[in-house]
């Protein structure tokens, strides 16, 4: 059987080979099996859990235990991997809230490690593997030297070489999608924006933008994207910024000026859908592609996770509609929390979302969020007997809606 890992205080992991490895859906902690584990993908990287006491099970007695003075180790699933079970633990006290990072269930089996996920997307574009950091170092200085007065290179500088954002590296790299940030502000309060944390419940990782870039900032370091890259997207909506709809009208003379001076790649948004007549005057200003998040199909899940200032979620569903009916690809940005969206209710509402709107694509993204605490804020457990497992919610969409794509990333079209 797989074993328990964990660490001590100061991050030294270590195998339990008395304890059998453990796997979270909600507040339901489950023994794993060797069929529900991968190869910890490479890439992925390991955490510590503090204030979190790890949780094994005792082969012969079955029972299950947790570690005295021996903490979780969770991880941290390299891109293109969506977590199964998230990793157990126990919290001591009344601990802080853990950042903003997904948080799989990770075992040693066999002498190697092994994490509770499946792979959605081959794609490498995030793959810290084939990101050349020194390439990337080198080229951004020759981007602010090529772009002197555009205010987007620094801040994409940044975002590349100080807080690790793939889509900001590949810019500069001139290769798959890159970044448009444009917005400071935002109409929603996400439990788990990674960008802006009200009262410092948790550190951010990506800080927001603090201006508005120009129509013509946003469309340089687009034309040059695109006219440098195999089968290139540029995409507003980036994790450094607020919500792109709030400044529609500068990206609709972004995309304006993009599209006077090459019918060339995808201009892609991603957005919460808060604002569908503005979205529809993208669109017809040349937006192809539309990526809106969801963390859940159900209206009430959905408003306790986002908490929408000004907007529906009925905007968010005619947003989705519109789009469709203007040719756009829709895809949703499915925030996935094992125990959460595994539930048969959810399953059920989720395709029913894609059947009534004709959805392009499902992406099943990790939910970057404490797990137990997201249960807490949505108040939403599930009983195990309600639970069918994330494989099986993928499987069942796949057969009942074939036309349906499923994967981690924004394809270029």
């Amino acid at each position: 059987m797989p074993k328990l890992l964990i660490s001590d205080i100061i991050g030294n992991i270590s195998v339990n080979t008395g304890l059998n490895a453990t796997g979270m859906k909600g507040r339901n902690i489950y023994e794993l099996d060797a069929k529900d584990l991968i190869k910890l993908p490479k890439s992925s990287k390991l955490f510590m859990l503090p204030s979190r006491t790890a949780v094994g099970v005792e082969p012969d007695s079955g029972n299950f235990v947790h570690t005295m003075g021996a903490y979780a180790v969770a991880a941290f699933l390299s891109p293109g991997y969506t977590a199964t079970y998230s990793a157990s633990y126990l919290p001591i006290g009344t601990p802080a809230q853990l950042p903003l990072f997904s948080y799989a269930a990770v075992a040693s089996y066999k002498g190697s490690l092994f994490t509770a996920a499946i792979q959605v997307d081959k794609d490498i574009r995030h793959n810290c593997q084939y990101i050349d950091m020194g390439l990337v170092k080198k080229n951004a200085a020759k981007f602010i030297k090529l772009f002197p007065k555009n205010r987007l290179i620094p801040h994409l500088t940044t975002c590349a070489l100080v807080h690790g954002c793939p889509n900001a590296q590949n810019l500069f790299l001139s290769r798959f999608e890159a970044p448009l940030p444009s917005s400071p502000s935002c109409n929603a309060s996400c439990c788990g924006c990674i960008s802006f944390q009200p009262r410092k419940r948790c550190p951010v990782s990506q800080p927001r933008i603090k201006f508005i870039p120009k129509p013509e900032e946003l469309s340089q370091v687009a034309l040059f994207h695109i006219e440098n890259t195999q089968r290139p997207i540029v995409s507003f909506g980036q994790g450094c910024e607020g919500e792109p709809l709030l400044q529609y009208s500068v990206i609709e003379n972004a995309i304006s000026l993009i599209r006077k001076s090459t019918s060339r790649g995808t201009i892609h948004m991603n957005t919460n859908g808060s604002k569908p007549d503005k979205l529809e005057r993208l669109i017809d200003a040349g937006l192809d592609s539309v990526r809106i998040s969801l963390n859940s199909a159900r209206k009430g899940y959905y408003l306790k996770y986002y908490r929408p200032r000004g907007y529906k979620f009925e905007d968010v569903m005619r947003s989705i509609r519109i789009a469709k009916s203007k040719g756009a690809f829709v895809s949703i940005n499915y925030l996935t929390m094992p125990g959460f969206t595994d539930s048969q209710d959810e399953a059920k509402s989720l395709k029913a979302l894609a059947s009534k709107y004709g959805i392009d694509m499902v992406q099943w993204r990790n939910l970057n969020y404490d797990p137990l605490r997201y249960f807490e804020e949505l108040n939403a457990f599930t009983r195990p007997e309600g639970l069918i497992g994330i494989k099986a919610v993928i499987s069942s969409l796949r057969k009942d809606l074939p036309k349906v794509r499923h994967g981690y990333f924004n394809p270029s079209l």
